[in-house]
């Protein structure tokens, strides 16, 4: 664009909802397309015992990578092969056991024509999506999949777009099914992400956070108010647990038990914690994801949880800054 161009606004915003309405009008087309060659699709790869290899060339192959990686991460084995590099060795990738989904507008892309007989002859099994469902690749299919589109979204009528759109949200639709075939869940999913932050919420456990050993903070019932007052300073957690025989936990005592105190009229200095402390305070488990902390915390409007063990012994203690650290919130 040269100085004495503009942009006019009205034309641009009138072909972008244009875009927008031809590739919305593509993907819904596909809802009422769906039979039973979907879910012979899905046979396909539930009783598959390899994996599942998907494969395009071009944009469809961008598309091919896209749908394999969302397998990949929702509980089905999946990778891409380039087609062309597969004709030069990594067709060895491949096995019996393996499902091929090869993606095609127009079902005839010589670089997976060139490989289609070597996987037949191998025993695994094809998928394809094309958007013509007389091509030569829907023919030498197990299953096809029709994505075809009525246009592109592209003025020209040439560069892929409402055909890789609807080939994407078929994609989608299949890897979707098949999670909830597989009854594949939320920790499931975060198994394949622990370096994200759904991993960190849902994989990360309260024993992972806690403050254990000479870093907790508790004292025995029979302590006085100001050694509960001392060790809630040295620990830096804004309270401190007392315990009984075997640190059974008796009760809490925190900084809002302690503004309580003040409004009373009593020796400070000569009162025992276990008088002004908190008893039945909320606890929970060491085994309990981190995520169930947060929650409780929240729900009852505080800053810290003591831990402990199924015979109700302290065995940590944590607060809401060490979730705030941990990415947990």
């Amino acid at each position: 664009m040269n100085a004495t161009e503009t942009i006019s606004n009205r034309n641009a915003l009138d072909l972008a909802r244009q875009v927008l309405s031809i590739e919305a009008k593509a993907v819904e087309a596909l809802i009422g397309r769906l039979d039973d060659k979907f879910t012979s699709a899905l046979e396909l790869i539930l009783h598959c015992q390899g994996r599942v290899v998907v494969s395009g060339m071009g944009k469809s192959g961008h598309i091919a990578r896209k749908i394999a990686s969302t397998m990949a991460s929702t509980g089905t084995p999946a990778f891409f092969v380039h087609p062309g590099e597969a004709s030069h060795g990594d067709l060895g990738m491949i096995t019996a056991d393996d499902v091929l989904i090869a993606l095609s507008n127009s079902g005839e892309s010589p670089e997976l024509l060139t490989i289609l007989p070597i996987i037949k002859r191998r025993g695994a099994k094809l998928i394809t999506m094309t958007g013509n469902p007389a091509s030569t690749m829907a023919r030498e299919a197990d299953v096809h999949l029709d994505v075809s589109v009525a246009q592109e979204a592209c003025p020209l009528g040439l560069a892929p777009t409402a055909s890789t759109t609807a080939a994407l949200a078929l994609g989608d639709a299949l890897a979707i099914a098949l999670l909830d075939v597989r009854g594949f869940g939320a920790e499931d999913f975060a198994r394949s992400h622990p370096g994200g932050a759904l991993g960190r919420r849902l994989l990360v456990h309260v024993g992972d956070l806690m403050h254990s050993g000479d870093a907790l903070p508790k004292v025995s019932e029979t302590a006085l108010l100001t050694e509960a007052l001392l060790e809630m300073s040295r620990k830096g957690l804004g309270m401190t647990a007392i315990v009984g025989d075997a640190d059974r936990l008796l009760g809490l005592f925190t900084d809002g038990d302690l503004r309580r105190a003040l409004d009373h009229t009593f020796d400070i200095r000569a009162a025992r914690v276990a008088e002004v402390m908190t008893r039945n305070p909320r606890t929970i488990g060491p085994e309990k994801l981190a995520a169930e902390a947060v929650q409780m915390m929240d729900h009852h409007k505080i800053n810290g949880l003591l831990i402990v063990d199924t015979d109700g012994r302290l065995v940590g203690a944590l607060n809401m800054h060490d979730l705030l650290r941990a990415g947990v919130v």
